[in-house]
């Protein structure tokens, strides 16, 4: 892989920016309970009260994606990345001084809109900065490294209180924005702001043309397994060792831990193995298939141990780690003028996706009756299978030359 200073900075900005992303979007899951207690809410109202902070998160990272992915294609690239990063900069530092539930929520929100805008932008910065041939090693990298900030998130909720951990996270962002200097914007869409050739294509227009439509739609829709295995499997990790005869109580913590360290893992061997077979398509199939084997292990096991049991949270993970190639496959299906606002959203509708899995997961186990891992298993079973389908569905983007615009038109 050749790189120049420009790209390297890229990368390490990217990668250090997601890093601080997913610090804050699992730090919120782990600190959720010390923080609601500490605010005094009573015990038959956490689980109301976790929903509608857990729900203005997501309505904030929609909006959020929306709003960043088309500042990035109107403002540029740069402008969104740094942007995001000091939005929720200052509103991890809100979640440490909040004192009641509204604040709470609001902040939360906030910290949803900020959380949108930083992977998209740094994807699509390192995909149009570097050689087609090598891009697939830096997005592999940019999560990578970002992964481990759950790994981070759980080892800091654990040591400090869950407002020194929101502190904490707060001051990894506003030292990040030091990089600020010297980081370049995209030349891909320098020469597109230059000419003037095509306007970005409004969000809407999206829904207006069919084939785009449902391009977009597929690269939102081959990302579902990752957020079955993180919103079902590893949320729920401590419900599920009590059902599955784990020896000892599982910790959250822990399985959040040992899921990311395989998903950083995974990341590394899906991004590798798409730059040595020159496909990204078969390797996410790759990842999906070996998910669906993992998944079963982990729902089919019974009276283990709990490293045992964390040891399967890690085999969940690793095939997740195609979270990478997932965001890179969007990146190179649409042209430079749309580009952003396709690489910012699509990966924050996956994350909304998180609501409607785990509510239909809710239905069927107490709704239904079906407990915990039947509805798991039929959950897991529709996502995977959507999944397949939608990658069936999509083009080969390995080496695909980027420096192309997208028309509304048919």
């Amino acid at each position: 892989m050749d790189l120049n200073r420009k790209s390297s900075l890229l990368i390490i900005v990217a990668a250090l920016g997601y890093f601080v992303d997913i610090y804050d979007l699992i730090l919120f899951g782990i600190v959720r309970l010390p923080s609601l207690y500490d605010l005094n809410v009573a015990e038959d109202k956490i689980q109301e009260v976790s929903i509608l902070l857990l729900n203005m998160q997501m309505a904030g990272m929609l909006i959020g994606g929306i709003f960043f992915g088309i500042l990035g294609d109107k403002r540029g690239r740069v402008t969104v990345l740094f942007g995001s990063i000091l939005l929720y900069s200052l509103a991890n530092f809100a979640n440490g001084l909040v004192q009641d539930i509204s604040t709470y929520a609001i902040v939360r929100f906030l910290a949803g809109l900020g959380l949108a805008g930083e992977l998209g932008a740094g994807i699509t910065l390192v995909t149009e900065s570097m050689k087609k041939e090598d891009r697939g090693y830096g997005t592999m990298i940019v999560v990578f490294f970002g992964a481990f900030g759950a790994v981070v998130a759980a080892l800091v909720a654990d040591k400090f209180d869950w407002r020194i951990s929101y502190y904490v996270g707060g001051g990894l962002g506003l030292l990040l924005l030091l990089f600020r200097v010297g980081a370049m914007e995209s030349g891909m869409f320098e020469n597109l702001k230059k000419s003037k050739v095509e306007k970005p294509i409004p969000f809407l227009s999206l829904f207006k043309n069919r084939k785009i439509l449902l391009k977009y739609i597929r690269c939102i829709l081959i990302g579902l397994p990752v957020w079955f295995v993180v919103g079902v499997l590893i949320v729920f990790s401590p419900e599920f060792g009590k059902v599955l005869g784990v020896t000892e109580p599982i910790e959250s913590g822990k399985a959040v831990i040992w899921s990311y360290v395989g998903l950083s893992m995974g990341d590394v061997l899906t991004g590798t193995l798409s730059q040595w077979l020159k496909s990204r398509k078969k390797v996410v199939h790759y990842a999906i298939i070996i998910g669906v084997l993992s998944s079963a292990l982990y729902l089919l096991s019974s009276n283990i141990t709990s490293n045992t049991f964390y040891f399967l949270c890690f085999l969940v993970g690793l095939p997740m780690g195609y979270w990478g190639l997932f965001v890179t496959i969007a990146a190179e299906h649409f042209g430079t003028n749309i580009r952003s606002t396709v690489t910012t959203t699509v990966p924050n509708f996956v994350r909304g996706a998180t609501v409607p899995i785990t509510l239909l997961f809710a239905f069927l186990a107490d709704g239904m009756g079906w407990g915990i891992l039947v509805s798991a298993a039929i959950v897991g079973v529709l996502s995977f299978a959507i999944s397949i389908w939608a990658a069936n569905g999509l083009d080969e983007t390995f080496g695909k030359d980027l420096n192309y615009i997208e028309h509304a038109s048919n």
